[in-house]
């Protein structure tokens, strides 16, 4: 029905600049006249879904897109400015290029400007005791170091920092921390131990499942919001140890969840065409920008078009209700 408050959950895929498609594709789901009330994201998708939780709406993204240079984003500490041997030294001390000091203040200042402001996880809090929908933002990031995916805030207590008190910039920022293009956050555990903490993207890049409850009829549907590369499925090619690195970093970015991914995750999923964008595409022109923020558009269309809650729960959620009661019998 026209003018109709739908809800939906959201899980938006990470992707670097590539995100600004991901904003194009919520416009159209604003449209349709969905409403968010759980959002969830790694790396450039924590981004969207902390100022989507934080209140704002795709137009008022669109305008943050707009006015932003992203090469701001590369902002250097004093070993980057050493000439000709800084990045390598920046690397090798601070294991990063970029500080990604810079990000955090942007994002902090937008969370503070939101009505009402937001600053920590407590200012999200649903009123909800499920931890998958305790805080309206859930970010992805991983430790390198204990080899652990983190899901936020919920897993910052293994650092002794309650989920309330967390920063929602600093968890965003330790979701966005593309492995050697930006340093680290550096964080003790319990033991004392100094954790790397990097992009989600490293363990989970689309983490679709987040919100699933296989055990009840969801009330409304979770959308997966994913960016899809050109050459999707095609091998890549290594010739050099730069290829090599960009290859792995793909595979690690990709495989993960490209594995468990299931038929049912595809169908609630709008796959956004990111037209040859880079991940730190930095100098992004204003007319490949929004030619991607055009893409995210059409691809939610075309999702809409077709997009049916009630199928959607009788093709797959009762197959799985059934699965679950044969296995169970047996």
């Amino acid at each position: 029905m026209p003018g109709e408050i739908k809800r939906a959950d959201a899980v938006f895929e990470g992707g670097g600049v590539k995100g600004i498609g991901l904003v194009g594709a919520v416009a159209v789901t604003e449209e349709k006249g969905y409403r968010f009330e759980n959002v969830a994201g790694t790396s450039a998708g924590a981004i969207v879904a902390a100022l989507i939780a934080a209140g704002y709406k795709a137009g008022k993204l669109k305008e943050i897109i707009e006015g932003l240079d992203y090469n701001d984003f590369k902002d250097k500490g004093m070993l980057d400015k050493i000439p000709i041997i800084g990045f390598a030294l920046s690397l090798g001390f601070e294991k990063g290029i970029y500080e990604g000091d810079f990000f955090e203040k942007w994002l902090r200042e937008l969370l503070l400007k939101a009505s009402p402001p937001v600053r920590t996880f407590k200012d999200l809090r649903t009123g909800e005791q499920d931890p998958r929908y305790r805080y309206k933002l859930q970010v992805i990031a991983a430790d390198v170091t204990r080899g652990m995916m983190l899901v936020l805030p919920r897993d910052i207590e293994d650092y002794g920092i309650e989920p309330d008190d967390l920063d929602v910039a600093l968890a965003v920022r330790m979701s966005m921390s593309i492995p050697f293009f930006f340093e680290p956050v550096i964080l003790k555990d319990k033991h004392g131990l100094d954790c790397y903490i990097v992009d989600g993207g490293v363990l989970s890049n689309f983490p679709v499942w987040l919100f699933d409850d296989k055990t009840a009829d969801p009330p409304w549907p979770t959308f997966g919001y994913k960016l899809v590369e050109p050459d999707s499925g095609k091998p890549n090619r290594i010739n050099g140890p730069i290829t090599l690195f960009a290859a792995l970093f793909n595979t690690m970015m990709d495989a993960h969840d490209a594995r468990y991914i299931e038929d049912a995750d595809f169908v609630r999923t709008i796959t956004i065409p990111t037209l040859g964008v880079r991940t730190t595409e930095f100098d992004l022109s204003r007319k490949r920008s929004d030619n991607l923020y055009q893409s995210g558009r059409g691809a939610a269309e075309k999702f809409f078009e077709h997009w049916d809650f009630a199928n959607y729960k009788k093709e797959y959620r009762e197959k799985e209700a059934m699965g679950r009661r044969a296995r169970v019998s047996a």
